[in-house]
Parts: C-alpha cells; structure tokens; sequence
C-alpha cells in the first residue's frame, strides 16, 4: 500500500502530500480517503495507513535536512516547521502575534476558550466591561463561533472556538491548552520572558520611529510657513 503507484506512474505517498500542501487548512483523514477514492474506487485508506504514510513523507523530509514536517493538528493534517528551527523564527511568530490580536482579545479569547461555551453578558461579567466588540472581531477573525443560545432568559448567544483557533496556536484539541495552573509557570519561562522583552523593545523602536517621522513632518511644514510668511507675494 505505503508503494502503490497509479496508472501515470504517480506514487499514492506523492498525492498525499501534495494534497495536505495545498489544503489551506487541515485536512482530515477522511476527506484524503475520499479524494483518493475518487480516483481509485479499489482503495480503501483507513486512518492507521494515512498516518504510516505520514510517518513516512517525515521520515523522508528528516532524511533530507528539510526545515518542516507533516503533524495532526486542528483536527486534520498540516505542514509545520521543524521544532529546531522555532528559535530562528520566534521573533517573527510573536511580533505577527501582537500585532494581530490586541491584549483585550486575548483576554476575550482565553475566557471563551476555557468556559465555552459562554454568553456574552458571562464574559462581560469576568472582564468588568463590555465586550461586544471584541467578540466581533474574534468572530471576523474566525477564531471564535456562534455554537446556539443558552436556556436563560432573553437567549443570549453561545459562543465557543473554531477549528481554526486550534491551528492558530498549534493544538489538536482545547484539551491541550494550559491549565490554570500552569500559566504562571509558561510566563515565567525564561524563553517568554526573552520574547517578551525582545517585543518591548521592537514596540519602543517602533514609537521612536513614529515619534522622528512626526517630528521631522511638523519641521518641514513649520518651515514652509515661516516661507510663506516671508514671502507673500509669491
């Protein structure tokens, strides 16, 4: 089976993995069986096998020093880079991170995915404000869904996190996230502490930055006034 070529030639580990390439996101089991079926009623792929060629395309991506690898997560398979390298790319992740999502949509977004599902006037109760907008842009951001309304008066919606909350932050199931008591120990971690403060600085070069162009603008336009003040028949 792991061998099995088709008619052109075409290996069936090649089709796999230009199929779970160029899925956007995660691709189940299921759906690779069904395309691979379309093609080839005769084969039937269960999981175990999908997951033997899996082990086998990385085993091959290791064999060639190459930066990533196949892994099961979000609830289907996607490309990821190599655990090695994550040092190399740490700065990049966590500025794209804190640009992306604010500290107020962390805050939602933690609430949500450790009391899902939940209302909103819920969360608005253990934030002390409202969080409506918040909840929209969370919502935009497919990071959180609508998932009913709760049996309490008036209906409120239920809200919970997608799929795609998964593959934001590279888990399979909301099972994996911290537990509460484990948050303290990941923020003093040395490594997030070094992020943290390599992000401080970014932020502050950033302002600085912001501050000069501001500056150097309000310069160039003082002078073209004292110009135009000089000068006011030109």
């Amino acid at each position: 089976m792991l061998d099995y070529r088709f008619v052109d030639g075409t290996r069936l580990t090649s089709v796999l993995e230009a199929l779970i390439f160029a899925s956007p996101e995660p691709i189940t089991w299921e759906k690779l069986s069904a395309i691979i079926k379309e093609s080839e009623e005769e084969l039937e792929l269960d999981k175990p096998t999908i997951r033997r060629i899996v082990d086998q395309l990385n085993e091959r991506f290791e064999e060639n020093d190459l930066s990533f690898r196949i892994e099961e997560t979000g609830g289907g398979y996607t490309y990821v880079t190599q655990p090695r390298f994550h040092p190399w790319l740490s700065i990049f992740q966590h500025e794209n991170a804190y640009r992306k999502l604010s500290q107020s949509a962390i805050e939602t977004l933690a609430i949500v995915a450790y009391r899902q599902p939940i209302t909103k006037p819920e969360v608005d109760s253990i934030r002390g404000v409202d969080s409506g907008y918040i909840l929209r842009q969370l919502l935009e951001k497919m990071l959180v869904k609508v998932s009913g309304r709760a049996d309490s008066p008036g209906k409120p919606l239920l809200y919970k996190t997608t799929p795609y909350f998964l593959k934001h932050f590279g888990i399979n199931s909301v099972d994996e996230l911290p537990k509460p008591r484990e948050i303290d120990e990941i923020l003093k971690d040395d490594d997030m502490a070094e992020h943290r403060r390599l992000l401080m600085e970014r932020q502050m070069e950033l302002e600085d930055q912001q501050a000069q162009e501001l500056f150097e603008e309000f310069s160039e336009n003082h002078e073209e006034s004292e110009e135009d003040q000089q000068n006011p028949d030109l």
